[in-house]
């Protein structure tokens, strides 16, 4: 599966960095900050969270965890809907091949 929206390394530490600091900006510690960064594990999915903290600015940590793993659960989701995409993708054009290959095959017999 490509990644379309493949980031660099740099890009992945400074959104790391970025999440953590809005964590700690928002009086939580910083392994909290460290520990959503390591589960969301991606720039996108860090952003979402960025966005989240800075717009509602949840007063619990307990708030904070509850939105981190939806936005886990959603990701998953997303990763899980692209590969049966993909499986799907794979089936049919075997399935078409196949046909192909049986056309072609009736077609040398009525020679």
């Amino acid at each position: 599966m490509e990644d379309k929206n493949k980031h660099t390394k740099e890009e992945f530490l400074s959104k790391r960095k970025e999440l953590i600091d809005v964590v700690t900006s928002l009086g939580f510690p910083y392994e909290l900050g460290v520990l959503m960064a390591r589960n969301l594990a991606s720039v996108n999915t860090m952003e979402r969270m960025i966005n989240y903290l800075e717009n509602v600015k949840p007063g619990r940590a307990e708030d904070a965890v509850d939105e981190m793993l939806a936005i886990m659960e959603d990701r998953n989701h997303w990763v899980q809907k692209k590969k049966a995409e993909e499986a799907n993708a794979g089936v049919t054009n075997f399935y078409r091949s196949s046909m192909r290959a049986e056309m072609n095959h009736s077609d040398d017999d009525q020679d």
